[in-house]
């Protein structure tokens, strides 16, 4: 059995209507003063007033920073920085998708420890206490609202650094499927890929556990189970919940277990032609289960038997190739390029792609050991 240190450091509230319940959460913590990170899209559909209206019924005093962009940069960060030491906050809120939860993590890093962003590209690298954090996703698809990790882009190489501690670990996190109803389509389309993703990788990795493989499968089977009905009936609540839940699910899975090579490959294609992420790490990861596949067949035979008894996934015995199919699938269904051609990939520039992928932290957890030469041949497959 593979050694694991399990801690679940976030508290769930869940369920229709649970960003009402924001003002009563944060008054737990003992604060005044709360601000809030999001983005002016989430302004627009109204999230942000209902936010701000809980936390003043609760006595505290709410304000917001609207300065998270897709992908946050070093430099959302320090905008972000400037406007938290004007207004001193107890807390901090990320409300939208994954972009807006870890500008916020971002935020609290360079606000409680000093420095820039780059200080705590890695792991353990904050000395101090935090501000406790509380997560309100509005998108079903990174689950940073259950990670101690942020993702921040170098604002001059574009260059994603992962930043992680424990400490960084939102305290609570409220998940409203309602909130999920505002999504554009694409958006939706987007980030459940990314959460799908999440579920498969996280369920083969070599620091997978028993925890880790508990989560992933229950993500998978939520995830896998539901994605297409959300892009047919995006009004459906009881679906918007299942996939907000799973992509949660997943976000645990990937704090136990981490990812694979499917987002080492993605991350230069973000970086070098600003590929979304669910766009990107969805295109590479059926050339990934396949090469996976070689050798751990067995591992995706066992992930396919969680949902054996849904209609519409491919039996077990299918193992890797069945898995890879019904993922190509589901990135078709979902209206996303399934070849590097078609997203303005050229083919002179894949072995650059594939030093770039060589580096990324996530592939040194793939399960199949990967290199620059191998990463090229999976680029190639995918083109």
């Amino acid at each position: 059995m593979q050694e694991f240190d399990f801690n679940l450091r976030t508290r769930v509230i869940c369920g229709q209507g649970a960003l009402s319940q924001l003002g009563e959460a944060s008054s737990s913590f003992g604060v005044r003063r709360a601000l809030i990170v999001t983005d002016p899209g989430i302004i627009a559909a109204g999230h942000v007033e209902r936010a701000i209206q809980s936390l003043t019924a609760a006595g505290i005093e709410a304000h917001c920073f609207d300065g998270a962009h897709e992908n946050p940069s070093t430099e959302d960060i320090d905008r972000g920085l400037e406007f938290a030491k004007r207004c001193e906050p107890e807390l901090l809120i990320g409300l939208g998708g994954g972009s807006s939860m870890d500008c916020a993590k971002g935020i609290n890093f360079v606000y409680t420890n000093g420095g820039t962003m780059h200080d705590y590209h890695g792991v353990g690298k904050a000395t101090r206490p935090m501000l406790p954090m509380i997560a309100v996703p509005t998108t079903a698809g990174t689950g940073s609202e259950m990670q101690s990790f942020a993702l921040i882009s170098d604002s001059k190489t574009h260059v994603k650094m992962a930043c992680g501690d424990k400490k960084a670990s939102c305290r609570i996190a409220i998940l409203d499927p309602e909130l999920t109803l505002t999504q554009p389509e694409l958006v939706t389309a987007l980030a459940g890929i990314d959460a799908v993703s999440h579920a498969v990788e996280t369920f083969v990795t070599k620091r997978r556990n028993p925890v880790s493989i508990m989560y992933s499968r229950e993500a998978w089977r939520l995830l896998a189970g539901n994605f297409k009905t959300v892009l047919k009936d995006p009004g459906n609540l009881e679906v918007r919940a299942a996939m907000q839940l799973g992509a949660a699910y997943a976000g645990v899975a990937i704090e136990n277990s981490m990812l694979g090579a499917g987002h080492a490959l993605a991350n230069p294609l973000t970086a070098s032609y600003g590929t979304a992420h669910g766009q990107a790490v969805g295109l590479m990861l059926p050339h990934v289960v396949r090469y996976n596949g070689i050798h751990f067949n067995a591992w995706y035979q066992e992930l396919l038997g969680t949902s054996e008894s849904l209609p519409g996934l491919p039996p077990p015995s299918s193992g890797a190739e069945g898995l890879a199919g019904f993922l190509t699938e589901l990135i078709e269904a979902a209206g996303l390029s399934v070849k590097l051609d078609q997203c303005g990939v050229e083919a002179a520039q894949m072995p650059e792609l594939a030093a770039a992928a060589a580096v990324q932290w996530t592939g040194t957890f793939n399960p199949r050991d990967v290199n620059q030469e191998s990463l090229l041949g999976i680029y190639q497959s995918a083109f």
